[in-house]
């Protein structure tokens, strides 16, 4: 830990000395990252299932090829991105010439989470080394194996005069807030995210929260019932839960709950069959004490399926409850595991109305037919992203930006939105003499 000012130190040394601000640098990191994620693939593979129980298609579509993605968009576009972008001027200042120039930020700090310990760590590191920075990453000692795997191989491929990986608990954290940091990128619950804003206050330094809340999912009367609970399950089940833009709660108009309840069930076990403990595609809780405080929610509401648990595997069956009331246990904070409450509202009114009277949410899904009901969505609620006919899937695309609002947290990444929130963008008004 007595090292961790010398590494920024070093980091900064080399940033002020214009290391990373070449394209010709950061293209050359960028891939280097994309090889890295290809050829130790099988490592990041084997690390991943032993902390968090993924299998090898979840991992490499959610972990490595989502990054590699990412790497790929942001080399087509960099040149385009960083380019200086001409700014009319208002006709008192003609003749002349105003420009928005991205200038690197300088040494960034990235703290990661544990549920996609390798995908939120190196998403963000992306954009901090297209947009020509320095960085330190800290990736979550609750995923210890793939924080060693990242510790091992990120200085083997990318410039270790750069680029620098810290890993440790609470401590190690503190000693790094403590340092000054051009940027700080933070992904997790707001409980730490106060915690990183207090600190980054002391330096003025800015901040990105990526954090998470209760994402709701509409599911009205006119639509094709089977194919959104198809569509549910794919988004709150995928990690045993443990996602962040997860749906977290049904909101069933009219009498739809009923008919939507056995259609989850069924859909359910068609994925991980009768017994989801045996099957190879259904994860783990990260630890015992998520595993306890989930297992204190599943009496919040009548169990339609799953329920079982095993706190020796830290095995909580894929869960569907209904009858659930809004100030039941399971409602009060984000599930953020492998439960489903179903709430009946009596109409789109009502549903809008339970919506807003909570936190921001860190995404909104609604199973609707009409456009003006989508509009009335769009108008009437304000959440870090809606997406309409499918869960989770607006975060893989990379021209759409990711991030929360209010409660879920600040700041927007992700191609383009990458480079903004890790450059300064410098006005420059050039009027001639004369």
């Amino acid at each position: 830990m007595s090292e961790i000012p010398e590494v920024v130190s070093r980091l900064r040394a080399a940033f002020q000395a214009g290391r990373t601000k070449p394209l010709e640098w950061r293209k050359a990191q960028l891939t280097a990252l994309k090889a890295m994620l290809l050829e130790q693939a099988d490592d990041f593979f084997a690390a991943l299932h032993a902390d968090l129980g993924k299998n090898a298609a979840e991992a490499r579509s959610a972990e490595i090829t989502f990054v590699a993605n990412e790497v790929d968009h942001t080399l087509e576009h960099l040149d385009a991105w960083v380019a200086p972008e001409a700014a009319p001027l208002p006709e008192r200042l003609l003749p002349g010439r105003g420009t928005v120039v991205r200038e690197p930020l300088g040494v960034g700090l990235i703290i990661g989470p544990w549920n996609y310990p390798l995908h939120l760590v190196l998403a963000p590191l992306v954009g901090v080394l297209a947009a020509g920075n320095a960085a330190v990453v800290k990736p979550s000692e609750l995923s210890p194996t793939v924080s060693a795997a990242i510790a091992r191989h990120v200085p083997a491929y990318l410039d270790p005069e750069a680029v620098a990986v810290v890993e440790g608990a609470i401590p190690e954290t503190t000693e790094l807030l403590e340092q000054h940091f051009d940027h700080i990128f933070y992904t997790g619950n707001g409980v730490v995210g106060r915690i990183v804003m207090t600190a980054a206050a002391k330096h003025l330094t800015p901040v990105a929260l990526e954090l998470g809340g209760k994402s709701p999912v509409i599911v009205d009367t006119d639509v094709d019932l089977r194919l959104a609970a198809e569509r549910i399950v794919y988004g709150k089940f995928m990690n045993a839960g443990q996602t962040c833009v997860a749906p977290d709660y049904v909101l069933a108009i009219g009498d739809t709950a009923e008919k939507l309840e056995p259609l989850l069930a069924e859909v359910l076990r068609a994925k991980f069959g009768d017994d989801p403990a045996a099957s190879p595609d259904y994860g783990r809780i990260v630890n015992t004490r998520h595993f306890d405080r989930l297992s204190k929610l599943l009496g919040s509401g009548r169990v339609v399926t799953g329920g079982r648990t095993d706190r020796d595997r830290k095995f909580i069956a894929p869960t569907v409850l209904a009858d659930v009331a809004p100030d039941s246990p399971v409602m009060g904070e984000e599930i953020f595991g492998p439960i489903l409450p179903v709430l009946t509202v009596a109409s789109l009114d009502e549903a809008i109305t339970f919506i807003t009277g909570r936190d921001k949410p860190l995404a909104l899904y609604a199973f609707v037919g009409s456009p003006e009901t989508k509009q009335r969505i769009l108008d009437e609620t304000s959440s870090g992203a809606v997406g309409f006919g499918l869960p989770v899937a607006h975060l893989t695309a990379s021209d759409l930006p990711f991030g929360g609002v209010g409660e879920s947290g600040m700041g927007r990444y992700h191609g383009k939105y990458s480079i903004d929130t890790f450059s300064n963008l410098k006005a420059v008004l050039d009027k001639p003499l004369g």
